[in-house]
């Protein structure tokens, strides 16, 4: 595992679409017993190379019930974004992640955890790699039903702060799947 993380921390594969350059950032361990796959970095997190170390991070924490302490070990936590480096900026945010990192990465990250009891997919990008054609036509359904991909996957929107309004028009977020992604966490670890 070290070794991969290591070639992962040297990879260049998309370095000429990266307008910061590449700074793969995933962590993992053979222990890890939850995975969560999100989008990709952002400036901050590219920025000192710390995963969701931002206000989403913080946001993700708190649905999850973990500490930072938790969050960050990795015999607990691996943490493996659909693309490993900061893609860019778009018109209206963060462009998406590089297509490239997922199919390179993630199977072989998955082929040195043997211990993996949940695999957390946040936001359209990982739910419909992973999901394939059992995600919903939209990520609110995917969220809403959430139970079918149980018990391998749970499935959350982004915890960014721009997901505001979202989070305000769907109040069964808070109510019902939130509840139960903290008891699953909390029976995990």
């Amino acid at each position: 595992m070290d070794h991969l993380l290591h070639d992962i921390r040297q990879c260049k594969i998309c370095e000429q679409h990266l307008a910061l350059g590449p700074r793969p950032i995933a962590t993992g361990h053979p222990d890890s017993k939850i995975v969560i796959i999100g989008q990709a970095p952002g400036t901050k997190v590219h920025a000192s190379g710390i995963p969701w170390d931002d206000a989403s991070g913080r946001q993700l924490r708190k649905w999850l019930n973990v500490s930072d302490a938790d969050f960050y070990d990795d015999t607990k936590f691996a943490i493996i974004p659909m693309g490993f480096c900061y893609p860019g900026k778009g018109k209206s945010g963060d462009l998406p992640p590089r297509k490239e990192c997922a199919p390179q990465w993630h199977q072989p990250l998955f082929d040195h955890m043997k211990h993996v009891e949940l695999v957390i997919l946040i936001g359209m990008y990982a739910q419909k790699y992973y999901l394939k054609e059992q995600a919903k036509r939209t990520l609110t359904e995917t969220v809403a039903n959430y139970k079918e991909y149980l018990p391998q996957y749970f499935t959350l929107p982004h915890p960014s702060p721009r997901n505001r309004f979202w989070l305000t028009k769907n109040p069964w977020f808070d109510k019902a799947v939130l509840p139960e992604l903290k008891t699953k966490v909390s029976e995990i670890l």
